[in-house]
């Protein structure tokens, strides 16, 4: 059209692409060159239409010239914990601060006010929103364009100008890290409310997303409906448009945590969200408005109204005075700092500092929210000092020796000692599903989670089991059918106290005892081969004492019955072992039988101190009995009936053979055992052997009914 000004490529540009442009004919008129596109130009990803520039744009001047294109873009990437870069005014102060140069604040002067209209604040949610303010601007012209100068600055940003207020507050964000939003004045009703929303109260969002808002999500209102998601986006009801004549322009400080997460529950992740959940100066709004008040004024015009603030000071954030001591900073650094160099680093960091005796008393500026430590100061310190200025010092590690209990045997020796006899170490979590608890130990009042990972990890184990048995199929569902697992770790319980956290130690056998052989058939696991396991591990501290322990037939829910037993210390049962019940196998879903243990590994650590025995030089006697005895009574009770009746001349006590036959008669079993006698002064006789073997005889006869078998 007649007057428009836009970039034009003369013959010889070359444009992004390797595109040249050469002298043609199109359409039977001479081309000597063309006009651009900002896409063409290389400015944008995509146009629609020719690149307009402003009515004023000297025509003739080079395009690079007039929008300073040969400038240098920085990307800059931060961590998390430093939200005060994410404007150019704190990357200008810490480049300052690194470079040990002056850093000039973009000047500001009070706007002075020409009207005196304002619209009501009410916070109700004073501590996600401890400071709020607004301010009214009349008679603004949004048919005003938005300076190129401007334009530019947000195109090189990664933002798109869309009108005039709205790049005014983006231009503020980049400038100050401060977001900021205007309404329509127009669209409001009533008054601003600050308030937590309504559960599943709805809103439609600037970029046409309709949404549903959770009851912790906070809110900007007026009185009848949210007018924007606080801290992430604004309203589409709200939002100004070129018919707009009144805005009320507002920002706040908002608490990071009322913010953190909200925008990602929405799908979105907005610049006011990233620069929120990270946390901003909450000492920066009142010049932000300031600052984007003189910008509006200057572009569209208006009259602006006095600033509006609702501030609730016991919910800002506090400065915590820091105390830095200078011993402190060398045993970090690995080196002093001299004072002037660490007082000089801190001011320019805008640290308030008072010297002391030890040290300096510190308090950080509002806008670093990551500075609340004496370490923080110091890592600080470093930074702006120089790491590569830093000695290289080796640590100094005094030679410490570890105080071992004799009488205590460590974890670690029987995590080794099942290694040793086959088996592997499984590390399996905490937390299990209820289903599987009720399973293994009914009745048992396990912790539910409050916030679980998922449905099936929604209980504190009460058993190691769970655990186990949960690897114990994943493996035999991977063909891998020979299994013997272990795990070391707490189980927790419901005690008088509270919580009750105990440590275990639990195993699992699966499979057969070896592994296939030409030299004869496979023999599957069994209840032995797992007792001989337990037994293995309780033979590291009994100290050679068989009656520390005591294994004896028990039931347990989840183990089958006539295949379990408890394991005691005293008169407390301290563990279970047994076969896996066949309910609870089909319930589990496992292919083939399992054996499993478990011990209170506390109650199985402490053993007797050696003690000196004195070495016999006389021979050992043993003699050899066979008793048959009702089927029901145990074994162990008759050799715990013969190792109190045989005396101090009783050297070894073994169980050699049970049979169990017609030829004995029904409901009755054989015993055999093997008596080894011994003294220290002399070697026995037959006088002294008979009243031993006869006492031991009559004894069981008198307390179990023996039969002697010839």
């Amino acid at each position: 059209r007649p007057g428009i000004r836009v970039p034009c490529a003369t013959v010889g540009a070359e444009l992004p692409g390797d595109f040249k442009i050469k002298q043609a004919k199109l359409r039977g008129v001479d081309s000597m060159g063309m006009l651009c596109a900002a896409e063409e130009l290389g400015m944008a990803e995509k146009s629609d239409g020719l690149l307009e520039l402003p009515s004023d744009a000297p025509v003739g001047q080079d395009i690079r010239a007039y929008l300073a294109l040969d400038d240098v873009a920085i990307d800059v990437d931060l961590t998390p914990n430093r939200g005060d870069c994410l404007g150019v005014a704190g990357l200008a102060r810490e480049i300052g601060v690194l470079c040990r140069e002056a850093v000039t604040r973009p000047e500001v002067a009070e706007v002075k006010q020409t009207i005196d209209d304002s619209f009501p604040v009410q916070v109700d949610a004073k501590a996600a929103c401890p400071r709020y303010l607004g301010r009214v601007i009349r008679n603004v012209d949004l048919t005003r364009p938005t300076p190129i100068w401007m334009v530019e600055l947000l195109r090189r940003s990664g933002i798109r100008s869309i009108d005039a207020v709205v790049d005014v507050t983006n231009y503020v964000l980049l400038e100050l890290g401060q977001p900021l939003h205007a309404f329509d004045l127009g669209k409001l009703n009533g008054s601003i409310r600050v308030r937590m929303a309504e559960e599943q109260e709805p809103i439609t969002l600037l970029d046409g997303q309709e949404v549903k808002l959770q009851a912790d999500t906070l809110v900007i209102a007026d009185d009848s409906k949210p007018l924007a998601v606080a801290g992430i986006m604004g309203g589409e009801d709200s939002g100004v448009s070129t018919s707009t004549q009144s805005i009320f322009l507002e920002t706040a400080y908002f608490d990071p945590i009322a913010i953190a997460g909200k925008a990602r529950r929405l799908g979105l992740h907005t610049d006011a969200s990233h620069r929120y959940e990270r946390g901003v100066d909450f000492e920066l709004q009142s010049f932000a408005v300031e600052r984007a008040t003189q910008l509006l004024l200057d572009i569209v015009g208006g009259d602006a109204g006095p600033v509006v603030a609702a501030v609730s000071e016991p919910d800002l954030p506090s400065l915590p005075a820091i105390q830095l001591r200078r011993d402190r900073i060398e045993r970090i650094l690995g080196c002093g700092l001299p004072d002037q160099e660490v007082e000089d680093i801190l001011s320019r960091l805008g640290m308030d500092i008072v010297t002391r005796d030890s040290g300096w008393h510190v308090v950080p500026p509002s806008y670093r929210f990551d500075v609340r430590l004496e370490e923080d100061l110091i890592e600080e310190l470093g930074r702006v000092w120089g790491y590569n200025q830093l000695p290289v010092t080796l640590p100094v590690l005094e030679a410490t020796s570890i105080e071992r209990q004799e009488s205590q045997v460590p974890t670690q020796r029987f995590k080794q000692l099942l290694v040793d006899l086959g088996f592997q170490e499984a590390i399996t979590y905490s937390f299990v599903d209820s289903g599987s608890l009720e399973l293994l130990a009914p009745g048992q009042d396990a912790i539910k989670l409050t916030n679980p990972i998922s449905a099936d990890m929604s209980h504190m184990r009460t058993t190691l089991w769970a655990g186990l048995l949960k690897t114990a199929k994943h493996n035999l569902n991977r063909q891998q059918h020979q299994l013997k697992l272990f795990e070391t770790g707490l189980v927790f319980q419901q005690s008088a106290d509270g919580l009750s956290q105990i440590d275990h130690i639990g195993g699992l056998m699966s499979g057969n005892a070896h592994e296939e052989h030409w030299s004869g058939q496979a023999r599957p696991l069994d209840f032995y081969d797992l007792k001989g396991a337990v037994e293995a591990l309780l033979d590291l501290v009994s100290g050679g004492n068989s009656q520390a322990f005591q294994v004896e037939m028990a039931q347990h829910p989840a183990l089958h019955p006539g295949q379990s037993a408890c394991i005691k210390k005293g008169d407390s049962v301290i563990g279970h072992l047994g076969t896996l019940h066949p309910l609870v196998q089909k319930s589990l879903d496992l292919p083939q039988k399992v054996y499993l243990f478990e011990l209170v590994l506390t109650e199985i650590q402490q053993k007797p101190l050696p003690k000196f025995k004195e070495l016999s030089k006389f021979p050992e006697v043993r003699r050899d009995f066979a008793v048959i005895v009702d089927e029901n009574i145990q074994a162990e009770a008759i050799l715990q009936n013969v190792r109190e009746i045989a005396g101090s001349l009783l050297t070894e006590l073994v169980l050699f053979d049970v049979y169990q036959g017609e030829s004995l008669g029904a409901g009755r079993k054989s015993i055999a055992f093997g008596i080894t006698l011994q003294d220290v002064t002399k070697t026995l006789q037959d006088e002294d052997i008979a009243p031993i073997v006869d006492k031991v005889i009559n004894s069981l006869k008198t307390k179990f009914n023996v039969t002697l078998r010839e």
